[in-house]
């Protein structure tokens, strides 16, 4: 923020008041010694209020109070009262600009105005009509300005929190958006797959055991597939309806060291030899980081059987140390084949596993290891 906001900004009180010191001294060296220049009680006085006033500048009432007494003492022993004058002003105005009840600002004014009634108006000469209007414009201005600029700033706010709020609904009709696609396309085709995967492994005949195998296989695992999606849908739909459901959002932490045994079966089911070192620790973590382990046990996986070829061998690595989390997968290279060219919309696992990674504050790295490729990551237990 530039000093321009700064300057109006209700809870950076510093840069109004240099602004105002600088005022001061210039009207103490050029315009005072135009006429009468500034005397030694004068400049005692002035340099109290400057001083008091920055080290105050943030704490209003009792800034307030002291330029007060600053001002009595000038009304009585000064000619020209002008430096502490204004600076009881300034401090008056502040004290509008800040206080949460106005009633605050009446009192305030109301100590000013008996400062002034006291230790200046007796002696100045002048008539108590004249008095009185001088009283209002030095105490109405500051008041003035000081609600105004209240105001603004409680008008900024509402209208931050309006846009926020309008952020925050055009999102949730995004994630709509992304719920019907999905119900409507992916979750519609991958029920359909199923169903006819279904369907063939009971009126094909004379199927062998491994092709039955292998319709079971893919008829498992499109059906959690579409538990899944339908889960993801529920989320997006309403995300603050499930936020409070840990079958949506994340998984049960003693359910995590079989959900891996899983993830490792169905490899090795698609051909991967896949050597698994899981820590029983692994049970005792929180919802959020063991969903995150095995997202990306699933995804490692998953990448291996598609790019090394059923014939690699995978090592899946999960060590709880202390309160952080080690996850590791690496294979030999295996037969593997180019990378084929990312289809439309595919292509975002690594990208996402590095993403899910970062939230968590870990590092996700990723590359070439020997023949083979690892990828790994530490999941920092503050994070959680």
């Amino acid at each position: 923020m530039g000093w321009a906001g700064r300057l109006f900004n209700v809870r950076d009180t510093l840069p109004r008041m240099v602004l105002l010191e600088l005022s001061g001294l210039s009207y103490l060296l050029v315009a005072c010694r135009t006429e009468t220049p500034p005397t030694g009680p004068q400049w005692a006085l002035a340099i109290a209020a400057f001083a008091l006033g920055l080290l105050l500048h943030n704490r209003q009432p009792v800034n307030l109070a002291v330029q007060a007494v600053l001002f009595a003492v000038a009304l009585s022993v000064l000619d020209d009262a002008t430096i502490n004058q204004v600076g009881a002003a300034w401090a008056l105005g502040e004290l509008a600009f800040w206080a949460p009840r106005f009633a605050l600002v009446g009192m305030g004014a109301g100590a000013v105005a008996a400062v002034y009634l006291i230790f200046g108006l007796p002696g100045s000469g002048d008539s108590v009509t004249e008095a009185i209007v001088g009283l209002a414009t030095n105490l109405g201005l500051p008041v003035l300005l000081g609600t105004v600029g209240r105001t603004n700033q409680q008008l900024a706010v509402q209208a931050m929190r309006r846009a926020e709020s309008e952020q925050r609904a055009a999102r949730a009709d995004e994630r709509s958006a992304i719920a019907r696609e999905l119900h409507d396309v992916v979750a519609h085709h991958v029920a359909s797959m199923v169903l006819r995967v279904g369907v063939a492994r009971h009126v094909l005949p004379g199927i062998g055991p491994e092709t039955a195998a292998v319709f079971d296989d893919v008829h498992r695992t499109g059906t959690a597939a579409l538990a899944d999606l339908r889960r993801l849908v529920a989320v997006l739909r309403d995300p603050d309806g499930v936020r409070g459901d840990a079958a949506l959002t994340a998984i049960e932490p003693s359910a995590l060291p079989a959900a891996l045994d899983g993830a490792v079966e169905t490899a090795r089911r698609a051909g991967v030899i896949v050597e698994a070192e899981i820590d029983p620790a692994v049970g005792g973590l929180d919802a959020v980081r063991g969903l995150a382990v095995l997202r990306l046990t699933q995804e490692a996986l998953t990448n291996v059987a598609k790019h090394a070829g059923p014939s690699a061998t995978a090592r899946l690595r999960v060590s709880v140390s202390g309160a952080d989390v080690d996850w590791e997968v690496a294979d030999d290279g295996g037969a593997r084949v180019a990378r084929p060219e990312t289809p439309p919309g595919g292509g975002h696992g690594l990208t996402g596993m590095r993403e899910r990674v970062e939230v968590l504050g870990g590092v996700l790295t990723a590359g070439p290891s020997g023949p083979g490729w690892r990828v790994g990551t530490v999941l920092p237990g503050e994070a959680s």
